[in-house]
């Protein structure tokens, strides 16, 4: 994957296309520093993790941006999710969420908000492309109900 990135980023700086080439650069320092500070090889497991913290904060920025009305900002930071997702491994739909969730509950039986941690342990450990963001607001709209 870390190639792939590479080629991308040289393909990019041949190209001209300056966002997407920003975008790659600053990916491949956030890849840097991350082996860096833990002292392991980039493996396609740690890039995907740092690509989807990359996006997480990107997604974090968009909330921040759009309620100060910055649209064009925030189509800037849609476009470098964009890029950025490119190199992710698809998601899981949301019927495979809410299936793996139904199995959660019939395992763990939760009767509060207090087994919540549990659900959310058992469906991490079943998906691993998965927002979980989304598995929680599930996951909570069920144990509420």
């Amino acid at each position: 994957m870390l190639e792939q990135i590479n080629k991308d980023l040289t393909s990019a700086l041949k190209s001209g296309d300056k966002f997407k080439l920003s975008v790659l650069r600053m990916l491949k320092s956030a890849l840097q520093l991350e082996a860096l500070n833990n002292k392991k090889e980039l493996t396609d497991d740690v890039v995907i993790t740092v690509i989807k913290r990359q996006v997480k904060q990107r997604n974090d920025s968009i909330k921040e941006y759009q309620s100060y009305g910055k649209d064009e900002v925030v189509n800037d930071l849609n476009k470098e999710i964009e890029i950025l997702s490119v190199y992710l491994p698809e998601e899981a739909s949301d019927d495979e969420i809410n299936k793996v969730i139904d199995e959660a509950f019939q395992e763990i039986k939760p009767t509060s908000m207090k087994e919540m941690g549990l659900i959310m342990k058992f469906v991490s450990e079943k998906l691993s492309n998965v927002d979980m963001s989304k598995v929680s607001a599930i996951v909570k709209q069920k144990l509420n109900s």
